[in-house]
């Protein structure tokens, strides 16, 4: 499995999370200022600069007020391992 922040499942989630803040009409402070963290935490996630692991997956939906399974759903339906498991499904 590529571990990289260039990945398309990668820069998928920093969209999602981006697009989520902005529909909350919140800023990158006014979601660092939740999280305990600088403002330069949330641009570098949105960014590409930086990977979240799940702890900060988990706060940063807290923070934006959404469900971390819809974005979880949204990046898992464009991955790999979806379309593996898709083509497995047919077959039955």
């Amino acid at each position: 499995m590529q571990k990289s922040l260039r990945t398309p499942r990668q820069q998928l989630l920093q969209s999602l999370l981006a697009e989520a803040r902005k529909a909350k009409g919140m800023t990158q402070a006014d979601v660092a200022k939740a999280l305990g963290k600088p403002q330069s935490f949330v641009a570098k996630y949105e960014n590409g600069e930086r990977r979240i692991d799940v702890i900060e997956f988990v706060d940063i939906t807290a923070a934006l007020g959404v469900v971390p399974g819809d974005i979880l759903a949204q990046v898992e339906s464009t991955g790999h391992f979806a379309k593996r498991t898709a083509r497995r499904s047919r077959k039955i």
